[in-house]
């Protein structure tokens, strides 16, 4: 039987979504790329993929303009992916524990690769500095229960932890943290062990820490959101991988935020995912099925509500205060994968299903139980845009009732 595949009214009904979504140019989205895809067996590989180019005109978008400026003209742009990196890193993560290099557990081991990890402090709760009752594991930087982070310099990641290790979600840097103890067990940039061994194996191209001065050209620009909603264009908070004089030695290989690449080329790793951990295209393997499952394994079941609880902005030109991580899943329990959200949600999708985002407004989704992923973003802040999150849930919802 032939792999199920979106119907052409559905196609045409996200077709529109997106670009809709981008008509006004000073008060919609500047840009917008979606890419869904399916695991080659129940649905086809390559579902949809759209996207609308920017432009620095004031005029109102025509519709009939967008829709000759498809993907054709706007597939080789390279988005800021932010903190969809940290996938990325919990995949090379998983890989070392796989060959027995890395152990989720072991603290010892951790604070032999990561030293200063061990000397830093907690923030009690009358804001004296405490020692930490408990020593720090892989698996606790990978579900964020450890603790200018857009400097590119590894000096500003020694910050104090506001919760003593393994006692409360707290989302935050525990991934660039990953990354260091990644490159002090293979004696490898960060960057250089994820092109080689995830990124060559799958055929990804065009996604790097440190992007070349032709990745640099294809930037599709980020923009700024008044608190009147207009758009501006503006530098990237991560700049310093962007900055031509800098040498690659004096960058730091942020595992948490620091991939700048291409869309479509990015969703080729939710595939694998769909697929047990092996490259449909390629035929090569970077994990095993039975890590992927426990990736995909809900690692808090103890905190069913972690994310229900309201998140202050800290920097308000990046992020917006929001009252929960994702309200969209009602009261149902959330999870936390190793590395990622899981959770239902009124979309369609299965109660398994992982997803996170970056701080650009990019956002992915993995449903394993449907054989179906997606990817969904814009260059935009602060987070979450409103506008781009919409997006997301439409598409997402018209993905699925696509395929019923």
């Amino acid at each position: 039987m032939a792999p199920i595949d979106l119907r052409p009214e559905v196609i045409a009904e996200l077709r529109k979504l997106i670009e809709t979504s981008c008509k006004e140019r000073q008060s919609d989205l500047p840009c917008a790329e979606v890419v869904i895809v399916g695991d080659g067996s129940r649905h086809a590989l390559n579902l949809f993929e759209f996207s609308v180019s920017p432009t620095t005109e004031n005029e109102p978008r025509d519709l009939e303009e967008i829709e000759e400026k498809t993907i054709q003209d706007s597939d080789d742009y390279v988005y800021w992916l932010a903190s969809c990196t940290k996938l990325v890193t919990a995949i090379a993560c998983m890989q070392l524990v796989e060959r027995g290099q890395l152990d989720l557990d072991d603290a010892d081991q951790l604070a032999s690769l990561c030293p200063e990890l061990s000397k830093i402090k907690v923030i009690g709760k009358n804001g004296d500095f405490e020692s930490q009752m408990r020593p720090i594991t892989l698996r606790m930087l990978l579900t964020h229960r450890a603790y200018n982070e857009f400097s590119g310099n590894a000096e500003d990641f020694h910050q104090s932890l506001v919760n003593q290790p393994g006692e409360q979600f707290e989302y935050g840097i525990g991934l660039d943290w990953v990354g260091m103890a990644i490159e002090g067990v293979t004696r490898q940039r960060l960057n250089e062990y994820i092109q080689k061994s995830i990124f060559e194996p799958l055929g990804v191209k065009d996604v790097s820490m440190l992007p070349s001065k032709a990745l640099r050209e294809r930037l599709v620009g980020i923009w700024q959101r008044s608190s009147e909603g207009h758009l501006t264009p503006r530098d990237y908070p991560l700049n310093k991988p962007l900055d031509g004089d800098t040498t690659p030695e004096d960058i730091f290989n942020s595992g948490g935020a620091g991939l700048f690449g291409n869309v479509k080329e990015f969703s080729k790793i939710l595939t694998v995912l769909l697929n047990d951990g092996k490259s449909p295209v390629t035929d090569r393997r970077i994990l095993k099925p039975e890590t992927v499952r426990k990736m995909f394994t809900n690692q808090i079941p103890e905190q069913p509500d972690f994310a229900r609880r309201e998140l202050p902005a800290v920097k308000p030109d990046l992020v917006y205060p929001v009252s929960e991580l994702y309200p969209l899943c009602g009261s149902q329990p959330q999870g936390w994968g190793l590395s990622f959200m899981i959770s239902p949600s009124i979309t369609g999708r299965c109660d398994t299903t992982a997803q996170w985002s970056g701080l650009s407004n990019v956002f992915w989704w993995c449903d394993r139980e449907k054989g179906i992923a997606g990817i969904v973003g814009s260059q935009i802040l602060p987070f979450v845009d409103q506008k781009t999150a919409e997006l997301w849930m439409n598409v997402e919802q018209g993905v699925y009732r696509g395929l019923s």
